[in-house]
């Protein structure tokens, strides 16, 4: 019998067919969580990044686009719409922000997200682009098929945590947002994040 090994959530899992329409998403952090944890890149497990600060706690299910990559494509086309600072992409996978109204306890998971939209962050000089989606068949959220349809609250709530997530306080700030997009975008940075991966996969450095 050969054996069995754990696939790597970012290496090992299929995006999914239907991408970048719906996309297989993995799930690093859920709201109740106080620790950041984050994919250990080399092992595929997951580890402490850090302890979320103060009261900032992510408003969202959040986690990542398994066979994505920032790299060039992306942050291109963030500077085509905008973003002037951005030098480059932040070279991890793509990340993803997925609202739903069930209680989902923890990270570690593996679920289907549907894009309605994104935030086009920029940390540091880097691409970081925030895919916003919601749970596959979710009964409140599943009914948004546009970021301009969500409530503005939802929004904002959002892009307060990712401009303040990384900061303490009187710091500078880390990340600014160049703007958000709608689906139509959201889907062509999840197609540019498919071929910067498979750049580095097939001509890597």
């Amino acid at each position: 019998m050969k054996p069995v090994y754990k696939a790597h959530p970012w290496h090992g899992i299929s995006i999914g067919e239907d991408a970048p329409n719906i996309v297989t998403t993995f799930i690093e952090i859920v709201p109740s969580d106080t620790i950041k944890y984050e994919i250990d890149k080399e092992t595929g497990y997951l580890s402490i990044d850090r302890p979320q600060k103060y009261s900032n706690i992510v408003p969202s299910l959040y986690g990542f686009i398994p066979r994505t990559y920032c790299g060039d494509r992306v942050a291109d086309f963030a500077r085509k719409n905008g973003a002037e600072n951005v030098k480059e992409g932040d070279g991890d996978p793509l990340d993803i922000c997925v609202l739903s109204s069930h209680h989902i306890p923890h990270g570690d998971i593996l679920l289907q997200a549907r894009p309605i939209g994104g935030l086009c962050l920029v940390d540091k000089g880097e691409a970081d682009d925030k895919i916003i989606a919601v749970l596959v068949g979710d009964h409140i959220y599943g009914e948004y098929q546009d970021l301009k349809d969500m409530p503005k609250d939802v929004v904002e709530r959002l892009k307060h945590y990712f401009l303040t997530y990384k900061n303490l306080p009187d710091e500078p700030k880390h990340c600014e947002i160049a703007h958000d997009y709608g689906v139509d975008e959201a889907k062509e940075v999840i197609k540019l994040a498919m071929k910067d991966y498979r750049d580095i996969i097939f001509n890597p450095i």
